[in-house]
This record gives structure tokens, sequence and C-alpha cells, in this order.
């Protein structure tokens, strides 16, 4: 489906280079807007608005910047990083498009259905979660819905070219063979093979230590004459 307007404030951002480490522990996320022909800007977001935004959109969704609630600039999400332990988001680019051209990103898939072949007992294998098209922005799908029910058994997958979208204004990128989810039967564990130890292997291994054993005084005896 068509991905609905989503708006977002910042501000310019006065604060650069390793001090902005202070205004992450304040709430306020910096970020940079750059783009084809145009002078990067330095900027900050509340860090709540913005992960609530970026939840919903990704790095497909177009959002509307509004600059110091003046300019308003459209862009796309881009490389976002996330603290290790924390999980909030501590860094994104905002790369800002035209929406009068054409650019490709990466959509993500949505999975809906049952599987008949899954209620089966088999398993659901998915191949890859997104696919890479071109559109203008403001055609990019929100995200492109996989239809599970089709299979029905073994033999069934689904591939790129199965998807269904509007090709007319969206080109797909990714090969149209490109399998996106199959299905396959569970595997079954082996399970693990105990050895049987039979009562002469056990008389055999004392045997070898006194074998040692008898070896070690030899070897004391042989020190003793030379000594």
């Amino acid at each position: 489906m068509t991905k609905e307007k989503h708006q977002l404030k910042a501000s310019i951002r006065k604060v650069l280079g390793r001090k902005v480490k202070q205004l992450r522990k304040e709430g306020i996320l910096p970020a940079t807007i750059y783009g084809h022909k145009f002078e990067p800007l330095s900027i900050q977001f509340n860090l709540i608005d913005l992960e609530k935004t970026f939840d919903e959109i990704g790095e497909s969704g177009l959002v509307e910047l509004i600059i110091d609630d003046q300019d308003k600039i459209p862009v796309l999400f881009r490389n976002p990083q996330y603290h290790p332990i924390t999980g909030h988001l501590i860094h994104v680019d905002c790369y800002k498009v035209n929406l009068k051209e054409k650019i490709s990103t990466m959509v993500p898939l949505e999975f809906v259905g049952e599987s008949l072949a899954v209620k089966n007992g088999n398993v659901l294998v998915t191949v890859t979660d997104e696919i890479e098209v071109e559109a203008l922005p403001t055609d990019f799908p929100e995200n492109i819905e996989v239809d599970l029910s089709v299979l029905e058994d073994l033999e069934s997958i689904v591939t790129v070219a199965d998807l269904k979208l509007d090709r007319s204004k969206i080109e797909v990128l990714t090969h149209p063979e490109q399998v996106v989810v199959k299905v396959e039967e569970p595997r079954v564990e082996e399970e693990p093979v105990v050895a049987e130890v039979s009562p002469e292997d056990v008389e055999a291994t004392a045997q070898k230590g006194d074998s040692v054993e008898q070896n070690d005084s030899d070897e004391g005896k042989t020190e003793e004459k030379q000594e």
C-alpha cells in the first residue's frame, strides 16, 4: 500500500564535533541532511519523536522534515546506527530527495496469510525480507505484501516475479527469479551415538596403565645405573 504523509520536526544544530555526545545524553539525536546539489545541513531531533517515526517508515519511507517550523525538506532516512546496550538510535542520515526524480531504495516485505504446507507440519523458510525498487519518492510503497496462502505443498515457492505491486509506477530491480519464501520439510535431529564399553576394553585400558608404570620404573632403573 502507498505510504501516508509523514512529518517530523527538527532544528538547526550548532553543536558539532565531539560535543554532540552531550546532546545524546539530553535525549537529542544529531543528524545531517545531504543530497545531490545540496549543501549538507547539520540538524538535530528529539530522540523519542525520531524513533517513533523511524519505527513506522524505516529507510524506505518518505518524511517531510520541518526545520525550525519554517523550511520543509523531503528526505529518506539512511544508515541508522544503534547503541549496543540500550538499542536506541545514536545516528541517522537524512537524504534529501527530488520529488520529481526517480531513485532506488530497499522496501520491506510483509508476510500475510497462512500456508497449508506449514499447517501440515513443514517449515516456512524466508529467503529475503526486502527487495530493491526504483520509483518516484512519493510512489514508494510502505511495504510489499507476500501472500503465504499460495504455499500449499513442498513444491510451492514465491519469487520476486510473483509479488503484486503497481509496476507502472514501480520498477523492481531485484532479479525476478529471486526466491522470497519457500517451504521445507522439518529436519530430523539425529540421536547422539553412545559408544558401548565392554569389560575387555576396561581391562585393556588398565593393562596399558600398568605398562606405562612399568616403563617409568624401568626408566628409573636405567637412570640409577647411569648415575
